[in-house]
């Protein structure tokens, strides 16, 4: 991992900069880039003692003016507490105890495989995922920013939903950054929200009970639908082969299409989860969907295009009790290793590797990854040019203030990069198209939007934005 005493020279300098200039916000903004920026132009190297003893003696300097406790294992290891603390159940800690391992061997391309090398220089899979620079950092929320989202095939345009009860709208990539538009018209905290294919239009849905339709180009909301049970909305998604229809998932354990240009709920497109549904992924072809609840449950459905009509399928127990906050599919990791394969986040401290089996979405465990996960809406992402390497990459947040890059076909250690620049639990993870970026967020409402570190030769590894 490159720049590691770096990375905590950052994170003790984020615990202590919301104690900086309280009143001037925009100073704290700056202070902690500069920071980062002073890092990695004058601290290159690796680690010494005396940069490890230069660590102990600012955090001690830090906790004097501040008056607050930090000491270097908390730097490693932080988690916050949650007023609504998930039960740990006997299934649980089976499941941290146990291999869930379904059979041996690679799930990713050998190391035979020179096309994919070829493409990125023949760098490894840690010089690939080496995000070590701050690029931006966004404070524009007060409240958890638990959903982050780059438009579809855009390097750009980075969508943040908040527990505030607003959803904004970023350009990581104008000079300098800048925030283009928050949208209000929630009146409780924004669970989840999605972009169209196009990125013409978003959707968003909140605990208020209604799910708002947003045109993204005049940024006014186009249409207000309330849950037609009046409960909690927690997840959305538009159907990737139809975007006037919307899939949402509520506090009752229902799911529910949307016919968004109607506002109408269409007869057979609800469905029985149980639990509250908190997670939601479909495949390419819009047929097969999955949902996650705060039971351990994941459950796929198969979606008729022509009526919006669900209709049950295959019911998986994770870890019984323990939620699961993230659904990701992708349909092939490597051009070696076609399988369609879900990736889960569970409340079990585990990152899941599913394999979809057949055509009723049933799903067999290949591989898991141990992170920090009890309490909160963690999410996690694959990356998405990673078909194109030796190797592949998956990224998730954490409970202890981390941001974790796991190699999915390493047998021992899969951690190939850790970031560690939140001072509380992240939650949203999301790359850009070209994965020149990577956004992270936290509990606290901080966005931080991490640069790849610039090898010679890199520029060629990656597609020019159309």
């Amino acid at each position: 991992m490159a720049g590691v005493w770096q990375q905590q020279v950052f994170a003790l300098d984020a615990k202590y900069n919301a104690h900086r200039a309280p009143n001037h916000p925009n100073f704290r903004t700056l202070y902690i880039r500069r920071r980062s920026q002073l890092l990695r132009e004058y601290a290159k190297g690796e680690d010494t003692v005396l940069r490890k003893q230069y660590i102990k003696i600012r955090s001690q300097l830090l906790q004097q003016r501040y008056g607050l406790s930090f000491d270097q294992s908390s730097l490693r290891s932080r988690s916050a507490r949650s007023s609504s603390r998930i039960s740990e159940s006997p299934e649980s800690s089976r499941l941290q105890q146990e291999s869930i391992m379904s059979e041996q061997g690679i799930v990713v391309p050998t190391k035979q495989a020179e096309a994919s090398r070829a493409i990125v220089g023949g760098t490894t899979i840690a010089e690939n995922y080496a995000f070590v620079g701050v690029h931006h950092i966004f404070d524009q929320h007060t409240a958890a920013v638990t959903v982050l989202k780059f438009a579809n095939n855009d390097r750009s345009h980075l969508c943040c939903a908040s527990f505030d009860g607003t959803v904004s709208i970023c350009n990581v990539t104008a000079t300098p950054p800048c925030v283009e538009v928050i949208l209000r018209g929630h009146k409780k905290a924004v669970t989840d929200c999605d972009w169209s294919v196009s990125n013409d239009l978003m959707v968003s849905c909140s605990l208020d009970g209604t799910l708002c339709l947003w045109h993204v180009a005049t940024q006014k909301c186009l249409r207000v639908v309330k849950d037609q049970m009046g409960s909690e909305m927690l997840s959305c998604l538009f159907q990737p082969a139809n975007n006037n229809m919307v899939v949402a998932g509520n506090s009752r354990g229902m799911m529910e299409v949307l016919n968004v240009s109607t506002g109408i709920y269409p007869r057979g497109g609800s469905s029985k989860l149980g639990g509250k549904v908190l997670g939601l992924a479909f495949d390419s072809s819009g047929q097969m969907l999955w949902a996650g609840n705060d039971k351990g449950v994941i459950v796929s459905f198969l979606f008729e295009l022509a009526t919006g009509r669900l209709s049950k399928c295959r019911r998986i127990v994770v870890a019984e009790n323990c939620p699961i906050t993230c659904i990701s599919w992708r349909a092939w990791i490597s051009r070696e290793a076609r399988d369609p394969t879900l990736l889960v986040n569970c409340a079990a401290n585990v990152v899941c590797l599913f394999r979809v089996v057949d055509k009723e979405g049933s799903l067999q465990l290949r591989r898991k990854f141990s992170i920090r996960h009890k309490n909160y809406l963690v999410r996690s992402t694959f990356c998405p040019i990673m078909s194109f390497r030796q190797g592949a990459c998956v990224v998730t947040g954490s409970e202890d203030s981390c941001v974790y890059f796991f190699d999915i076909e390493r047998d021992g250690k899969a951690c190939v990069n850790k970031l560690q620049g939140h001072a509380s639990p992240v939650l949203g993870v999301s790359f850009n198209y070209d994965e020149s970026l990577l956004a992270t967020s936290d509990y606290q409402g901080l966005v931080i939007i991490w640069e790849r570190e610039k090898r010679p030769g890199s520029e060629k590894c990656r597609g020019n934005p159309s």
